[in-house]
C-alpha cells in the first residue's frame, strides 16, 4: 500500500520533495521503503539519523553491543545516560525523538546465517556498518543470495571508504572487492578514528539509500569512494567483478 503524504507531511519533507530527482514520488518511494541497518556505532548512528529524518517508513536495526564510554565521542545517537544501555534501544530513543512516524526495529543480538537471510530478505536496502571483516562478507553473501542492495561503509583513522552493490549479474559484490584491496584486520579499538569521519561516510551512506530508493542520482554501483580526512581528499576506483569470485561468479 503506497503511503499518502498529508499536509504536515508534505510540510515536514518540503525542502526534499522540491528536489526535482525526488518530488512526491520519490517521497512516497522512502516513506514505503525498509530498510535494514547493521551495526549502530559510529557509522550506524550516522547514517541512521538521516535515513531516519528523511523518511524512511520502516528501520530495523541490528547491534548485539551496549553503549560504552568510549563511544561517545563519535556514535552521535548515544549519552552519557545510556552507557551500559543496548546499542539498538538508545539508538531507537533518539530516533523517535526526531521522527515517531518511522517504524523503528531493534534486534540486540548477533544473528546467524539463517536469521540473518530472513532479515534481509524482508527489507529493500542493507546498510552494512559494522566493523570487522567476517561480518561484512556475511552480510554480503547474504546480500546477493536475497538480491538485495547493499551500502558498505567502512572507517579508522583518517580513512573512509563507501561502494554500493546492486547485487545484479552485472556488477561485483564486496567479495569482488577484497580481492583487489585487501582489507585491514584492525577496528577502531585498536587503531583509534576520528570523529567526523564516521560521520562523514554513515551520512553518504544514508545518501546512497535515498538515492537508490528515489531513482534519483549517480549511485556508487561498482565503485570505492576512498575518502582521506587528513587531506580532506576523495579518489574513486572502479571494482572490477572477478570471474572467480567465491560469492557471485557464475551465480543464477
Amino acid at each position: 500500500m503506497t503511503p499518502t503524504i498529508t499536509k504536515e507531511l508534505a510540510l515536514r519533507y518540503a525542502r526534499q520533495i522540491l528536489l526535482p530527482g525526488i518530488d512526491l514520488d520519490g517521497q512516497e518511494a522512502l516513506m514505503a521503503a525498509k530498510v535494514l541497518i547493521i551495526g549502530v556505532g559510529g557509522l550506524g548512528c550516522a547514517a541512521a539519523q538521516y535515513v531516519v529524518s528523511a523518511g524512511i517508513g520502516e528501520v530495523t536495526l541490528v547491534d548485539n553491543d551496549v553503549v560504552e564510554l568510549s563511544n561517545l565521542h563519535r556514535q552521535v545517537l548515544h549519552h552519557e545516560q545510556d552507557v551500559g544501555m543496548k546499542k539498538v534501544e538508545s539508538a531507537k530513543a533518539t530516533l523517535n525523538s526526531n521522527n515517531g512516524q518511522c517504524v523503528i526495529n531493534t534486534i540486540a543480538q548477533r544473528l546467524d546465517d539463517t536469521a540473518l537471510g530472513q532479515q534481509i530478505a524482508q527489507h529493500n536496502i542493507v546498510l552494512d556498518c559494522t566493523d570487522n571483516l567476517a561480518t561484512r562478507q556475511q552480510i554480503n553473501a547474504l546480500c546477493f543470495t536475497h538480491k538485495v542492495p547493499l551500502i558498505s561503509g567502512a572507517a579508522i583513522r583518517f580513512e573512509g571508504q563507501i561502494s554500493t552493490y546492486l547485487m545484479d549479474q552485472n556488477g561485483p559484490c564486496y567479495q569482488c572487492l577484497s580481492y583487489v584491496f585487501p582489507e585491514q584486520q584492525l577496528s577502531c579499538i585498536e587503531a583509534g578514528v576520528i570523529p567526523p569521519l564516521v560521520g562523514v561516510i554513515g551520512s553518504m551512506q544514508a545518501l546512497e539509500a535515498i538515492k537508490l530508493l528515489t531513482g534519483t542520482g549517480e549511485l556508487l554501483n561498482g565503485i570505492l569512494l576512498l575518502f582521506d580526512a587528513n587531506s580532506a581528499q576523495f579518489q574513486r576506483f572502479s571494482i572490477p567483478k572477478n570471474p572467480q569470485c567465491s560469492v557471485c561468479a557464475n551465480a543464477h
